[in-house]
């Protein structure tokens, strides 16, 4: 009986031995370089689409005397979402496993640190935690910034500010995590499909852009003045920004520089080259000539179209919906505008939020591998449209309150305009006693 249970003592010792060898072996997370320095550079890049390529664009919409406070609006917004990002953000997002919002347990970035890592979309690739942090604050804190652009020449200066503090806790941290925290988020569980932020950014900060102007009221003279762009130029140098760092947006955010990164890309590219060609195209037939503030339109209007397919989607797919979405803002910035009775003032809803709506469910349908998408082979179009329109009206809805909650707290603390004769001056020199043209 001793010598019958010798081998089986050798093997189990054996086996002792080797337990740790064997957890050595477990697979552990690859850091590639190419990865960290393609997502450091899409992060530099989402940075030019806002400080300069917003505030330009945006600055160039408006009249000569606020130019100044909407430079200035979208570089302290940015500024201030990217700390609260910090703060709280960052773990309200991205941590926890609940269906609708994170937790607190990374709050002010606790336990992120130079080792710890950040999932990619390929199993065993990964990124520095903190470089994931600082792209996604670029994206909160673009996103704050758009909302200006509803509210310029009439808005006070602290009210933005508070305002944009509101709807970045209330309402973008939960619309992130729905969509975008993984498999536990309620929007991400069903299926929907938003790359880079169709519903995150678009939508989300077009609705409250909209609520804002109903709640706002619109700039003195409306309808009755002229109200024309003061410096196209201006505006046409901040689309082009856009368009250049719009490549950090879309295809920083497939997290590896691969060929999922070079889709969307070429995705980007196309779909923003057809929508300026289409917006031109309905200008010059409805109005006997093309322009350039509708050219640098047409641009963004196919940057928000493509955004929540550039990933998904083929390169004709993204030719098609770059079109179709053109079309559709420029009926956005006219004849829905008009129906809805809100001085949007450089129509951030019926770019934006237009351009969110058709894009989110213009990916439903491209991203069929029959129409040349990366779907699977058991891909439903039809349900996939259901999930696309749900998370639509989810974002709508969502967004939709807590601006109308945030904007009558606002009002309520320090007011939402500024007094009738500093507006009729003007918010440069009213609110922030300098002047972008003193000669």
């Amino acid at each position: 009986m001793k010598k019958s249970g010798l081998p089986r003592a050798i093997a189990a010792g054996l086996l002792l031995l080797a337990t740790p060898l064997l957890h050595a072996a477990a697979p552990v997370p690859v850091v590639d370089k190419g990865d960290v320095a393609w997502m450091l550079t899409s992060t530099l890049l989402v940075l030019l689409m806002t400080v300069p390529g917003l505030a330009l664009f945006y600055g160039g919409l408006v009249r000569s005397k606020n130019v100044l406070s909407v430079l200035l609006q979208v570089l302290t917004v940015f500024s201030l979402l990217l700390l609260l990002w910090v703060a709280y953000g960052y773990s309200l997002a991205f941590g926890g496993d609940g269906a609708v919002i994170g937790n607190f347990h990374k709050l002010f970035l606790h336990g992120v640190a130079k080792d710890t890592l950040a999932a990619t979309f390929t199993a065993g690739v990964a990124l520095p935690e903190y470089v994931f942090v600082a792209f996604q604050a670029t994206f909160a804190g673009i996103t704050g910034a758009l909302i200006v652009g509803a509210l310029a020449e009439r808005m006070r200066f602290r009210a933005v500010l508070l305002f944009a503090a509101l709807w970045f806790s209330f309402a973008y941290l939960p619309i992130a995590h729905m969509v975008w925290a993984g498999p536990h988020g309620f929007l991400f569980a069903l299926g929907a499909l938003d790359f880079a932020g169709g519903t995150v950014v678009h939508i989300n900060a077009g609705v409250a852009g909209l609520v804002g102007a109903w709640l706002v009221g619109p700039r003195l003279g409306f309808g009755r003045e002229p109200m024309k762009p003061h410096n196209v130029t201006f505006t046409m140098v901040g689309a082009a920004l856009l368009w250049v760092g719009w490549f950090g947006f879309n295809a920083g955010s497939n997290l590896e520089a691969n060929a999922g990164a070079a889709l969307a890309f070429l995705n980007t590219l196309l779909a923003t080259a057809a929508a300026v060609l289409a917006w031109l195209a309905v200008e010059a037939a409805r109005r006997g000539h093309a322009s350039m503030v509708g050219g640098a339109s047409g641009a963004v209007a196919g940057l928000v179209g493509i955004t929540p397919a550039c990933g998904t989607v083929g390169p004709l797919g993204a030719v098609v919906i770059g079109a179709l979405v053109s079309v559709c803002c420029v009926w956005g910035v006219s004849g829905l505008k008009k129906r809805l009775h809100a001085d949007d003032a450089l129509d951030v809803f019926g770019v934006h939020g237009v351009g969110g709506i058709v894009g989110a469910l213009l990916t439903g349908v491209f991203t069929a591998p029959g129409l040349g998408g990366t779907g699977g082979a058991d891909y439903a179009v039809l349900r996939q449209l259901g999930v696309q329109a749900l998370g639509v009206g989810v974002t709508v809805l969502w967004s939709g309150v807590v601006s109308v909650l945030g904007y009558l707290l606002v009002k309520a603390v320090f007011g939402l305009r500024v007094p009738y004769e500093a507006e009729r001056e003007g918010l440069d020199i009213t609110s922030h006693g300098e002047s972008a043209y003193d000669g």
